[in-house]
């Protein structure tokens, strides 16, 4: 069966029994309330969702099975001695809950590179697109035309125990992460290096394959991506990337589909594309004010005038985090170890340092702090990757670790369709009268 299914077997049993105790004991017990503003305004915290990769806390961030990014940082095992996390253990930790060996993590790396092949048909659906399309359409119909390969589209066709659903899906999970880096660094060589493709390095782990494939042989940069698959794997399950994947997979639909979703919602302004404003909004401004240095008061007065353009600040604030993004921070430390005199990367220092009082002075912001979006593009273009329309496909990449492990839960867990209750504002209007119960 392979040692990391066998384990997860046996953690999902023990999870499903313990949770059947909760269910039997505390199944009655209500955990909140909704109120009126929140089914209007897009479902805001309101607790509906068991996502048991990852936690986000207002003040703390974003924790991967109780570990802090800092602490992930300390404790994953590294491609070399004080380096950055390997992805491979995160997902790891996140399917299993538990820190992963050296040796776990090798086998990850040593299953994903077995199972990396993707076939022919894949990239000729790739490339009927046209040269214009956004890199994110090309991903999608990239895992879109994956979907040919599922075992658990194949096994449910022949007829499958529901307690077994979680077996097909584990496969497909393990074929697909294992294909993601090669479709997207297919994608990046098609469209902006005169499809001039390069072939996988087998010795190479998960993230560091992924750079060499798209042209990128410099140590840090290899660096790089390993830290950025690592910090943007999860962030719990309410997240539209995440929603969507477990949504679309609660009919049970296959992996491919489930992610397919996913990543169309990623593709998203409001979401993963945040990544690419943020780097399109510091050119813009570094164009306007004639300058590729900009002063902090510089900075101070284009800020003023976006705001007072009715335009947000990309990268600043978030739904749900009331304080720095640790994801920020982490960049910005290897940022300041790896290219500390870069210009556009001080250049975002600086606007961490001038846009949140900025925003506080306006007394209606919540969290003037910036996300991890305000700061991962200035570290890719420090490395010669300015194509920002392509930011969001490293996104999602790694978004796959935990959007998908969090899948294969939910079908072991035997998680049922999801069906909330919609209502018209009319019933709304009723209900406000005492004229109709609309909540039971």
């Amino acid at each position: 069966m392979g040692i990391i299914k066998e384990r997860f077997r046996l953690k999902a049993e023990s999870a499903n029994a313990e949770i059947k105790e909760l269910l039997k004991e505390h199944g009655n017990k209500k955990i909140g309330e909704v109120t009126l503003s929140q089914i209007y305004q897009g479902m805001r915290g309101i607790t509906g969702l068991v996502s048991e990769t990852s936690l986000l806390d207002a003040q703390e961030g974003i924790r991967f099975r109780g570990y802090s990014i800092p602490e992930l940082q300390q404790s994953l095992p590294k491609a070399q001695p004080n380096g950055e996390p390997l992805p491979e253990g995160l997902f790891y930790l996140m399917l299993i809950g538990e820190l992963p060996t050296e040796e776990d993590v090798h086998h990850v790396t040593n299953v994903w590179q077995r199972r990396s092949h993707v076939p022919t048909h894949v990239f000729k659906a790739i490339d009927a697109l046209p040269l214009s399309a956004h890199p994110m359409t090309m991903f999608v119909v990239g895992v879109m035309a994956l979907q040919t390969e599922s075992d658990f589209a194949r096994e449910y066709a022949k007829g499958i125990s529901k307690k077994d659903y979680w077996n097909p899906i584990y496969d497909d999970i393990m074929d697909l992460i294992a294909r993601l880096p090669r479709i997207a660094a297919y994608i990046y060589r098609r469209k902006y290096k005169n499809k001039e493709h390069i072939e996988p390095d087998g010795l190479l782990d998960w993230a560091g394959n992924l750079a060499h494939m798209m042209g990128f042989e410099d140590e840090s940069f290899k660096e790089l991506m390993r830290l950025y698959m690592t910090i943007h794997a999860d962030h719990e399950g309410g997240n539209v990337s995440a929603h969507a994947t477990h949504l679309v997979g609660s009919a049970l639909s296959d992996p491919y589909l489930s992610y397919a979703a996913g990543m169309n919602g990623l593709a998203g302004p409001l979401h993963g594309l945040a990544n690419q404003e943020v780097i399109k909004w510091i050119f813009e401004m570094q164009k306007e004010l004639g300058t590729d240095d900009p002063s902090k008061t510089q900075i101070e007065e284009y800020v003023k005038k976006t705001i007072a353009e009715g335009k947000v600040v990309p990268g600043y604030g978030h739904a749900v985090l009331r304080k720095t993004d640790p994801r920020f921070t982490a960049q910005m430390e290897f940022g300041k170890k790896h290219m500390p005199d870069d210009k556009l990367v001080n250049t975002v220092w600086k606007i961490y340092e001038t846009v949140p009082p900025i925003l506080q002075s306006m007394g209606k912001i919540k969290n003037p702090w910036p996300n991890v979006d305000a700061h991962s593009g200035a570290l890719l273009v420090h490395y010669g990757l300015v194509e920002y329309e392509f930011y969001t496909v490293l996104f999602a990449v790694s978004r796959a670790l935990g959007v998908l492990a969090n899948l294969c839960w939910d079908r072991a867990l035997g998680f049922p369709l999801e069906r909330p209750k919609s209502v018209t504002t009319n019933a709304v209007k009723r209900w406000l009268k005492g004229e109709d119960e609309i909540w039971d």
